[in-house]
């Protein structure tokens, strides 16, 4: 069915109370888009986050009156007299088709593929880890992944045992047992990153090999020969001394998430304890690495 949508620029402080007002006039979907194209992380769960400058856009059925919204809008307090608005009508799509066309087999580093389940996969003979996106966070489409399944195909973790901090979909924690690991434990606040990479660990026939446990559950001794976590400057920093006994001595350490500004004083966190390695960096985001000392 054809649609039209209005768009409106806002703040961070007014977005999302706009776009409740946006629904209650009769719209089906609410989008915020950077007006400024800055580069923002990923939202924790249950989290929106919204930028300085922000274009809100809300869509409707073709057949909405929007001299009428408009009119509604004129009365709203989060909106000046005389607001900048612009109507433009959207083109009918098979939008299901239109966003699965979007993700396709990746590859990261010599043998690892990542592969949409309605795609053929490129090499049979690769390490191929059938992941769809979903509700929780880790595709392999952003950098910050990348970076990590990069450093997971590039390291020894034959017969290893790896957790994975903030496991999302379980992409890396399923990439890492299909490279090799013996073991893997995904940890997460989230219970739907729980349920998304239980999901993905059976469709990948890797799931009696891989331990879930939402944060405030994990077993307090817990020690692996390898810990990735890709989750947020912030937190990385804050909870640098719950991560930093995770590995064993001698154990390696992967860190992402972070954008370039914020690489020092993330590594900075973990430097009295491990050995850091020069930082990878791709498209403004990083990875830091490194060994624990013994």
């Amino acid at each position: 069915m054809p649609w039209i949508q209005i768009r409106l620029n806002s703040n961070a402080r007014d977005a999302e109370a706009l776009g409740d007002e946006l629904i209650e006039t009769g719209a089906v979907s609410i989008t915020f888009q950077d007006s400024h194209d800055t580069p923002v992380f990923e939202p924790l769960p249950g989290e929106t986050r919204l930028w300085g400058d922000t274009d809100v856009i809300a869509l409707y059925d073709a057949e909405t009156d929007m001299k009428l919204v408009v009119a509604q809008l004129e009365n709203s307090p989060l909106l000046e007299a005389g607001f900048i608005h612009k109507i433009e009508q959207i083109e009918d799509k098979d939008w299901e088709r239109e966003w699965m066309d979007n993700f396709h087999p990746m590859r990261f580093g010599q043998r690892l593929w990542i592969c949409p389940s309605w795609r053929d996969v490129p090499d049979p003979t690769a390490v191929n880890v059938m992941l769809d996106p979903g509700l929780a966070f880790g595709t392999g489409t952003h950098p910050t992944t990348s970076l990590c399944l990069e450093w997971l195909d590039g390291i020894d973790l034959e017969g290893k045992t790896v957790i994975d901090f903030g496991c999302g979909s379980g992409i890396l924690a399923i990439a890492a047992l299909k490279l090799g690991a013996a073991q893997a434990i995904g940890i997460d606040i989230d219970p739907q990153a729980i349920t998304a990479s239980r999901d993905n660990a059976q469709r990948n026939g890797v799931s009696e090999r891989l331990s879930l446990y939402l944060s405030k559950d994990q077993p307090k001794d817990l020690q692996a020969d390898v810990v990735v976590a890709n989750i947020l400057a912030g937190p990385l920093r804050e909870l640098a001394p719950m991560i930093s006994v995770l590995p064993h001595e001698g154990g390696l350490l992967g860190l992402s998430g972070v954008l370039a500004t914020q690489a020092e004083s993330v590594a900075d966190a973990y430097r009295a304890i491990f050995e850091i390695d020069p930082v990878a960096e791709k498209e403004e985001w990083c990875r830091i690495t490194g060994v624990k000392r013994f």
